[in-house]
């Protein structure tokens, strides 16, 4: 195991519940709200750029959140750049920003071939520009991916899974690793509603490969997956109810051997400050 994971901070210093909102999403007043709030990161998605300028901004607009990728694209982002982009807000906001990186998955980008491959030469590239390994986490879905994570990061940021996958990440990478899942989310009490919601947000995912695949590790079948996916797989994806029972499902992943958990809102396009509001006063995270 390398110089990585909780030992080196992150654990404390990410909270234990954050935000997974896409980064064209969040601007400086929904930061400032999320840290009020009492969250302790914000997890920018939707492949951010390797020049981190929404990072910079998010982490400029508060004082105490931090804010990490979800991922950085490898196939998107020049790994060059990214370094030089993190060493240039390190300086500024030193230990508030910590790099998520993936490699994508195949149905939206037609280049990625040998991803294992490509995401050592990344790292190469991050090494030889001075990037600490414990100031990054793989996005790692598989057990190839969640080896390198262990070799040559922080820990692993999965997305889309369940608790019974966060325990399994746990015991791969052992108690020293960041284990810091992503857990989609409707505060919605009416289950016709909810499942509407959490399936219109599932239907691209339902359709990639390593997502379905992943879905296969964690014990879903052919049929779960099928037709907009089994109300099971629908509701153990994407819980949904009112804020108690949401905090269940977070803490659910704590109870699992995450160190941190970020919770994303559906639907992504109406009131997540809402849903926020009422996790964050369930969770007691205000401080």
């Amino acid at each position: 195991m390398s110089d990585t994971g909780t030992g080196s901070g992150w654990s404390d210093r990410l909270g234990t519940v954050g935000v997974w909102r896409g980064g064209n999403d969040v601007d400086a007043g929904l930061a400032r709200t999320i840290e009020a709030l009492g969250y302790g990161t914000v997890w920018l998605g939707g492949s951010p750029g390797s020049d981190l300028r929404r990072a910079e901004e998010l982490l400029d607009a508060t004082d105490r959140l931090q804010v990490a990728t979800g991922i950085v694209n490898i196939w998107k982002s020049d790994p060059a750049e990214l370094a030089d982009s993190f060493f240039r807000i390190e300086e500024r906001r030193p230990g508030r920003l910590l790099l998520g990186i993936g490699s994508g998955h195949r149905e939206a980008t037609p280049q990625r071939v040998r991803p294992l491959d490509a995401m050592a030469r990344y790292l190469d590239v991050l090494d030889e520009r001075g990037v600490p390994v414990h100031a990054r986490v793989l996005s790692a879905l598989g057990p190839k991916m969640l080896a390198m994570a262990a070799e040559r990061s922080a820990g692993t940021h999965p997305y889309l899974t369940i608790p019974s996958q966060t325990r399994e990440q746990r015991e791969a990478l052992g108690p020293e690793a960041l284990v810091a899942p992503e857990q989609t989310v409707v505060l919605d009490t009416d289950p016709d509603s909810a499942r509407r919601a959490a399936r219109a947000f599932l239907a691209g995912y339902l359709r990639m490969e390593n997502y379905t695949t992943t879905m296969r590790r964690g014990g879903f079948t052919e049929q779960d997956i099928a037709d907009g996916g089994s109300d099971g797989l629908v509701d153990r994806i994407v819980p949904h109810g009112d804020a108690a029972e949401l905090t269940a499902a977070l803490r659910a992943h704590l109870d699992a051997g995450a160190d941190h958990v970020n919770v994303q809102v559906q639907p992504a396009s109406g009131d997540v400050v809402g849903p926020l509001t009422a996790l964050a006063r369930e969770l007691r995270l205000a401080r």
